[in-house]
């Protein structure tokens, strides 16, 4: 019994010290994203590339060439390692060795991607942007704008990742099921969730869009990055008519539960099929 209590210990800490560095990760990939560079536009002036260099001279510059080089290194460096983990042969052989933590050391991983892609980021400034907002009024308010729909857009996400069972995502109800002797949390999923779930995995195509290509000033390192994630998340999902079938029974039996009255057995009783759905 000491040694289970030790093993559960031991698993729950590495779990939640992950989640730490996982929530950390997530809040500077939105500073990143957004803040970062909306902040160099919220004036109208913007420092992140010279409109005075023409692109046949930008695109010689060895500089340039350098910084692209380095950016495409890092956009490779995490789509091989969300892509290869997810593999189904690597899966199951990451599964075997590691066993409750598989899942973990997968968000692990990804947020240790993300973390090198932002600190070894390099911005193009040598070449000019492709687009620019700089002329008053909306130099002032369109900056002001996208900083309003990016924040909107985080918070749909946030609320999304919570919808689709956040704590499955990031493996901590794996180790928590593991803990109890429940087994895996997807065995107590219907088929229709399972299937959902390995299509459409990450359900923020459309925000995470807007936050990419919506900015002041678009230059090229942006380009790469918005460009390089956009034809990666469309890849990466394969939505068909019956996952977008079940998402319809999910969302009006959800807004039924909200909107109609019931007795506490009966929400109880709904609130339970819903969990196993």
């Amino acid at each position: 019994m000491a040694s289970v209590t030790v093993r559960g210990s031991a698993l729950c800490t590495v779990t939640l010290l992950n989640f730490a560095f996982v929530f950390i990760t997530g809040a500077d990939f939105i500073r990143f994203l957004s803040f970062r560079a909306i902040y160099h536009n919220i004036t109208g002036e913007t420092t992140l590339c010279q409109d005075s260099i023409p692109w046949s001279v930008a695109l010689q510059d060895s500089s340039v060439l350098r910084s692209i080089a380095v950016d495409l290194g890092l956009l490779a460096l995490f789509t091989v390692q969300h892509s290869l983990l997810a593999w189904p042969p690597v899966k199951q052989a990451c599964k075997s060795v590691l066993g409750v933590l598989n899942r973990t050391a997968y968000c692990f991983t990804t947020a240790l991607a993300l973390q090198i892609l932002m600190r070894y980021w390099q911005p193009v400034t040598g070449a000019p942007c492709l687009w620019s907002v700089r002329h008053a009024p909306w130099s002032i308010w369109f900056p002001l704008l996208c900083f309003t729909l990016h924040f909107l857009c985080w918070a749909i996400i946030c609320s999304i990742l919570m919808i689709f069972d956040y704590p499955e995502l990031l493996g901590i109800k794996q180790v928590y099921y593991e803990c109890l002797g429940l087994g895996d949390p997807l065995s107590h999923k219907s088929p229709q969730a399972e299937r959902l779930y390995s299509h459409l995995r990450h359900p923020v195509c459309l925000e995470l869009a807007v936050v990419l290509w919506l900015l002041p000033a678009l230059s090229l390192d942006r380009l790469l990055l918005a460009g390089t994630l956009s034809a990666y998340l469309a890849l990466a999902h394969s939505l068909d008519k019956q996952d977008l079938a079940y998402l319809c029974v999910q969302l009006n039996s959800n807004m039924q539960l909200f909107a109609e009255p019931h007795s506490d057995c009966a929400t109880d009783r709904q609130a339970i099929n819903n969990h196993k759905k």
